[in-house]
């Protein structure tokens, strides 16, 4: 792989929750970053159509730690019809009461996490002819040491924001919370070579701090 090519970002936060898709009222987060959510991150730092973003490993630099909270949530989102109907009218009721749609949920997130993303990307078709990797890897190296991002970065839910680091390549490494278990499957991505977007999963486990992210085509990713 080309070094010019690779990034690795450190990234932590007072809370995440990275939300098991299986667990459909109360949150449940995973014990560890899925790998969307890191791609979540990188492409929050820097998004262009002449790459994309693979995440190859995710290390775990905190113990898991766990905490039980209750939330307030709207339990219900805007009509697209609604929408569609004020646009073409030029008026309409859009309007949302929270109050009416408040729903209290229990979630059982993560405190005091920190982990080490190692990624790669690769260029897309839509990349011209000054478009070079050294170029990509200078860009996100400068905005991520800077703190610049489109929007802010976050831990699985937006509540839960994200500091950010770079690790520059002639930079060690943070040593790895020593650390080993399965965590069965583990949502990989979605993947939008369809009609409508299907979620994707692999076998996942933490060893020795470590967790290793098979290719999205890999033969182990199911859907």
């Amino acid at each position: 792989m080309n070094p010019q090519n690779l990034v690795h970002l450190r990234v932590w936060g007072d809370f995440a929750c990275f939300t098991r898709p299986e667990m459909k009222v109360e949150r449940v987060s995973y014990p560890i970053m899925t790998p969307s959510a890191a791609r979540g991150i990188l492409e929050a730092i820097l998004w262009k159509p002449a790459i994309r973003w693979h995440i190859t490993q995710i290390d775990l630099l905190e113990p898991v730690r766990w905490e039980s909270v209750r939330r307030n949530e709207v339990g219900a989102v805007m009509s697209t019809d609604l929408a569609v109907t004020a646009m073409s009218k030029g008026m309409g009721r859009l309007g949302m009461y929270v109050e009416d749609e408040r729903q209290q949920r229990a979630g059982l997130i993560l405190r005091e996490v920190a982990y080490t993303i190692h990624a790669y990307f690769e260029m897309t078709d839509k990349a011209g002819p000054e478009d070079t990797a050294i170029k990509f890897q200078e860009m996100f190296l400068r905005r991520a040491g800077k703190g610049q991002c489109f929007h802010r970065p976050y831990l699985g839910c937006r509540e839960f924001s994200a500091d950010f680091e770079p690790i520059a390549h002639d930079q060690p490494l943070p040593e790895p919370h020593d650390e080993t278990r399965d965590l069965g499957w583990m949502l990989h991505d979605l993947d939008y070579a369809g009609e409508a977007p299907m979620s994707r999963f692999f076998r996942a486990a933490i060893e020795n701090g470590r967790m290793k992210i098979p290719p999205f085509n890999d033969k182990g990713v199911k859907s």
